[in-house]
């Protein structure tokens, strides 16, 4: 608040918001949901999600794939810039353009295969020991929360580790939960908290 004009300096709030937005987005579970929401909103009735969090082999790679839409050739070869969107929801699309940045800063890289009427394959990869790494952060209750909100979308999330995988099947969670909504707050805490035991049990790493 300014104490001649009694006006709050808005400029101090915006670069605050900017700035926690960044923050927020360093973190991989936040990418991971962030690009699989752009396959729930591409029509997919699957999607995806496979990570390999190997330090043997010094590498954390993720796949997204999705049996949506699509993308057309001339799409495809734009989709990486920030002003490039599907979306009505947002005029900026920062998903793609962000990750593939982090992967670069950290020794990876990204590549996209889509094909209209067929779906899209996202592929992207880090040093796993780079200092330049963003950190995990919640993946899985970034995942319940993608789940339990498209519970219309069959998943399939597979983790892989040098220890063994765990693997996610939203089709047999609704079979065993048998009629109970996904979204239900209990229901989501029991899910968080089962795949945050299996991926310690295999060894995960941030």
């Amino acid at each position: 608040m300014d104490k001649d004009t009694g006006l709050r300096d808005t400029s101090l709030e915006s670069r605050s918001h900017a700035s926690n937005k960044i923050k927020i987005m360093k973190e991989l579970s936040l990418h991971v949901y962030d690009l699989m929401e752009n396959s729930t909103a591409a029509n997919s009735t699957l999607v995806e999600l496979t990570i390999r969090d190997s330090l043997k082999d010094n590498i954390y790679a993720f796949t997204i794939k999705d049996n949506g839409k699509g993308m057309s050739p001339e799409f495809l070869a734009k989709v990486t810039d920030p002003w490039t969107t599907t979306r009505t929801t947002r005029k900026v699309g920062l998903g793609l353009p962000l990750i593939k940045m982090n992967t670069e800063n950290a020794g990876g890289g990204m590549k996209i295969e889509s094909e209209v009427g067929k779906g899209t394959t996202l592929n992207f990869w880090f040093q796993h020991d780079h200092l330049d790494r963003p950190p995990m952060g919640d993946l899985p209750g970034a995942l319940v929360m993608l789940f339990s909100a498209h519970e219309d979308i069959h998943f399939i999330y597979k983790h892989i580790t040098d220890e063994g995988e765990f693997i996610f099947d939203t089709e047999e969670v609704k079979e065993a939960l048998d009629g109970m909504p996904m979204n239900d707050i209990n229901v989501m805490k029991y899910l968080k908290e089962m795949i945050q035991e299996n991926l310690e049990e295999i060894h995960y790493n941030d």
